[in-house]
C-alpha cells in the first residue's frame, strides 16, 4: 500500500473524527458595495459597510492547515505503530526446543 493511499484513509478517518473542515468563516464579495460608499477596498473596510464578502485566502489556508497537519499526525502514528510491532516473537516451548535438538541429532 502506498503512502499517499494510506494518507488519504488516515486523513478521511480524521476528518470524520473532528466533524471537516470549519467552513463558518468563508466570505465573498457577493454584491457592489453599497451607494455612496467612497472608503478603501479592504477586507476590514467592506465588512464594516455590511458588504457581503468571500476570503478565498482563507479557506485556502484552513485547507491547507488541515492537510499539513493530518500528515504529520500520519507521520506520526505510523512511526509509533512502526516501533510498536517490532517487538520479536516468543521463543518457542522446551519440548519444541529439545525435539529440534534431537531432529538435529539424528540427522548427523
Amino acid at each position: 500500500m502506498s503512502i499517499l493511499s494510506e494518507f488519504r484513509e488516515f486523513a478521511v478517518k480524521v476528518s470524520r473524527i473532528f466533524g471537516g473542515l470549519d467552513f463558518s468563516n468563508w466570505f465573498s464579495m457577493l454584491g457592489t458595495p453599497p451607494p455612496g460608499y467612497s472608503g478603501p477596498m479592504t477586507y476590514e473596510a467592506l465588512t464594516k459597510a455590511g458588504v457581503p464578502l468571500l476570503a478565498y485566502g482563507n479557506v485556502i489556508t484552513v485547507a491547507l492547515n488541515f492537510v499539513i497537519l493530518a500528515f504529520i499526525i500520519f507521520l506520526m502514528v505510523k512511526q509509533i505503530n512502526r516501533m510498536r510491532g517490532v517487538t520479536p516473537p516468543p521463543p518457542p516451548p522446551e519440548n519444541v526446543q529439545l525435539l529440534r535438538e534431537i531432529r538435529d541429532a539424528l540427522k548427523k
